[in-house]
């Protein structure tokens, strides 16, 4: 009589770093000759476990050192609990818990929600990591996944048509701590899509189809410059992990040395305890040339490993890469080519960073910060300002949008000559940056257009600093013009929207006599205003004044 598993086959597809492009896993995915096991599996807990173990022993065969990501239904997790014969398994086939991730899968509907959540917290304590798998095509519920705090979100490739919602997801993702990736992945264009909405990992066939050998080696669409942008604070060093090579801290050298020579591509071992956390780290060519020397295998292949490591670097998940500089920058200059290791808050090896592949990407975001800079003030332009404006608008958060300019600017160019008139450019757009709050965003958009991005709180002394400041060009004085929109969570949709709130507002502000500000809000009629003077009346016979001027 024929098992299930006379007809099962298990194939690999590649998780892929969209930053660094490399393997950040494999998923194993269950391939039957005949019949529908999986659907037996979602009705069936003990069978669905089974195929879990039976999954990480085809990897195992497969001699794969790449971390594994395992599906599991989330009615399984609720049943069996901390499934006990998977962590068996995994720590029978020499792997670690921390290197094997959970997809829990849908359907939710009618799973017990408290068991569960007991089950994944059973699974993490045992250092298995947790992915909510199929989010957006299946039915898990925002409020159960914010309770998962699971460490990576995977979307379905069908959102990024509606890229807003895959923003907000990475919003929610950042402040659950976890990694946003997008599954099946299939073409150039869709790929892009994931990038520009903030996706950082990814899969599908555009990279790599399922095979039945695990690939380490994908292909992934060269980034565009658009895609780089990241944060003033830099960009999280979880963009940046890559699967480390661990061992146990009691392996000999001789263990290190099969692993080393049976990788070419890893640069370095980490020693961890048996709680993960890493203790030494072995450095690849360091560590080969001391057993190349003369008597070097006779001297160390039985001896610990630990002795030819040194004291790990390390950084925490929520580390910047600008800090993983910092860890590399202290010590001796012959560990600044050593992997770092990246630990979770328990202090257990989550993976490494490469030091080339932070500065490959740190260089490249100032290159396009530089590009996008105005010459004349050194400020970002319009690009960097609406980038921002949509991501609070994904995140939900309030915010204020302001649009500042020069009164009269072609009289003072005119008048005063165009030194004068740069001068005094650079003067304002000095102003606003030391009068903005560190989360606020000072923009030139050119000419004499300033774009201020900030928190509504932060609003008044902005405006004081700028407008009573006296501000001449050439001897001549002058006065400026602000508008500014206010956008409550739900308002606006997108940074073109609030765009067009704000043009009415610097007309309204611009028709006012001296220093102006015209504050209005984003969907209510109307504005406010709370600096400068109705202009004149024309005197009789005469044609309307021109107001405050362009």
């Amino acid at each position: 009589m024929h098992s299930w598993t006379d007809t099962l086959r298990f194939a690999f597809q590649p998780v892929v770093n969209l930053t660094t492009g490399a393997v950040a896993g494999l998923e194993i995915l269950a391939r039957p000759e005949t019949g529908d096991i999986l659907a037996e599996a979602r009705r069936d807990p003990e069978l669905d476990c089974r195929l879990a173990v039976s999954a990480v022993r085809a990897a195992v065969r497969k001699e794969t050192l790449l971390p594994l990501f395992v599906n599991v239904f989330a009615g399984t997790l609720a049943d069996l609990g901390g499934l006990p014969s998977l962590h068996a398994a995994v720590r029978e086939a020499g792997r670690l818990p921390w290197e094997v991730t959970i997809d829990v899968c849908p359907p939710y509907t009618h799973v017990p929600q408290q068991a569960l959540l007991e089950a994944v917290t059973a699974l993490r304590g045992q250092g298995f990591r947790i992915c909510a798998d199929g989010v957006g095509d299946g039915d898990v519920p925002l409020r159960l996944l914010s309770d998962i705090a699971p460490g990576l979100v995977k979307l379905d490739a069908s959102l990024l048509a509606r890229p807003a919602v895959v923003r907000s997801m990475r919003t929610l993702c950042d402040e659950l701590g976890a990694l946003l990736a997008v599954e099946g992945v299939e073409t150039e264009g869709q790929c892009a899509a994931a990038l520009a909405a903030g996706a950082q990992l990814a899969q599908g066939e555009l990279f790599a189809p399922p095979a039945r050998l695990p690939a380490a080696d994908v292909y992934v669409p060269p980034r565009s410059p658009a895609d780089m942008a990241v944060p003033r604070s830099g960009p999280s060093v979880r963009e940046f992990v890559r699967p480390a090579a661990l061992l146990p801290a009691t392996a000999s050298a001789g263990q290190v040395r099969a692993l080393l020579t049976g990788s070419p591509d890893v640069s370095g071992v980490l020693l961890v305890d048996t709680a993960g956390v890493p203790v030494r780290s072995v450095h690849r060519s360091r560590f080969l040339l001391s057993m190349s020397g003369r008597y070097g295998h006779a001297l160390y292949a039985d001896r610990p490993a630990a002795k030819l490591g040194d004291p790990p670097r390390t950084v925490g998940v929520d580390a910047t890469a600008w800090e993983v500089l910092d860890v590399v920058a202290v010590g001796g200059r012959d560990r600044t080519s050593d992997d770092v290791a990246v630990v979770d808050e328990y202090g257990r090896c989550v993976g490494v960073v490469r030091l080339a592949d932070l500065v490959r990407a740190l260089a490249e975001t100032r290159v396009e910060e530089a590009a996008g800079l105005n010459p004349l003030t050194r400020l970002p332009g319009s690009d960097a300002i609406t980038g921002e404006v949509d991501r609070r608008i994904a995140a939900g958060r309030p915010f204020a949008l302001s649009w500042l300019d020069v009164d009269h600017f072609k009289q003072v160019n005119d008048g005063a000559g165009f030194a004068a008139g740069d001068e005094l450019i650079r003067a304002v757009g000095r102003a606003l940056q030391q009068a903005a709050m560190d989360s606020a965003r000072v923009g030139h958009i050119g000419g004499d257009d300033f774009l201020v991005l900030a928190d509504p709180e932060g609003l008044d002394p902005l405006a004081a600093a700028v407008l009573d400041a006296p501000w001449s060009a050439g001897g001549r004085p002058v006065t400026l013009s602000l508008a500014t929109v206010l956008c409550a969570p739900g308002t606006v949709t997108d940074h073109r929207q609030a765009a067009a709130c704000l043009a009415p507002l610097k007309k309204a502000a611009k028709s006012l006599r001296g220093a102006s500000w015209v504050l209005g809000r984003a969907g209510l009629p109307g504005h406010e205003t709370r600096r400068g003077a109705e202009p004149a009346p024309a005197p009789a016979g005469c044609g309307v004044a021109e107001p405050g001027g362009a």
